[in-house]
């Protein structure tokens, strides 16, 4: 999943996509290099960003995601968490809404979900909440109640990917725990979708300060989420962390031949 976001102040490449064509040209370079989603945003979600309208994120939105139905055969996420962008988003061309707040802040997406039958990615976060001292026992906490939303609305589960939420109101020390215990969170029976690039926490362990030069790091992190079994990356690089997962697949494929022998 390729990151595309259409806004002035997203902490790595805000700014970048002030028009429909450089954002296009980034969305088809992507696809080039290895994409089969392109994740679409209007509003940044790095801590302390602006607040924008719903009006000023479809703006930002809607022709970047109808151009892309338009011109190419990819999937389509839009990265938002209000149910009107979302459903805009849905009738432009979307085929998946990425909810950074799991169904929890607008409801009402799942019921959008459940009449359309988009995708749906539930992330976890720990903004503006009390969490649970241990990083697994809240992600339960919190995406079981979005669970029960979704299931409450109709979702089919076959509809549903889950994120951990690496980032968001996690300090590094628990973004790392969140990420050698990640496997825990298997029993959910669910796909995972992840999403380090570029993060706080990738340069805090590897001293890079400019989030373009966290990379190699970020890739890293998508090897290991992998080998503990995620199954979708959302990253701002999708070559190096293309070749990284093509890697670490074929160790996986290894494993499972040495088991069946």
């Amino acid at each position: 999943m390729g990151i595309l976001n259409i806004t002035p102040d997203s902490f790595s490449d805000g700014g970048s996509h002030k028009t429909l064509n450089a954002a296009l040209s980034s969305a088809r370079a992507m696809l080039d290099a290895g994409a089969v989603i392109i994740d679409v945003g209007g509003e940044s979600t790095r801590p302390d960003a602006a607040t924008v309208t719903a009006q000023e994120e479809q703006d930002r939105v809607l022709p970047v995601i109808e151009a892309l139905a338009r011109e190419t055969g990819c999937l389509i996420s839009v990265d938002t968490y209000r149910t009107q962008t979302a459903k805009l988003a849905v009738a432009a061309g979307a085929h998946i809404v990425n909810d950074v707040w799991g169904l929890q802040k607008e409801p009402d997406i799942a019921n959008l979900a459940a009449e359309t039958g988009a995708g749906l990615v539930i992330m976890h976060t720990g903004r503006d909440r009390d969490v649970a001292a241990d990083v697994i026992e809240d992600q339960y906490v919190f995406l079981e109640r979005s669970l029960e939303i979704a299931s409450a609305a109709g979702v089919d589960r076959r509809q549903i990917m889950l994120d951990p939420g690496f980032g968001f109101a996690k300090d590094t020390q628990q973004n790392v725990v969140l990420m050698a215990r990640f496997e825990q969170l298997q029993s959910f029976g669910l796909p995972w979708l992840v999403g380090t690039s570029r993060k706080r926490f990738t340069g805090a362990v590897s001293g890079r300060e400019i989030a373009a030069e966290r990379d190699a790091a970020t890739a890293a992190t998508s090897v290991m989420l992998r080998l503990s079994g995620a199954d979708i990356f959302r990253v701002h690089n999708v070559a190096l962390n293309r070749d990284a997962l093509m890697m670490a697949d074929a160790v996986l494929n290894a494993a499972a031949l040495t088991k069946k022998a």
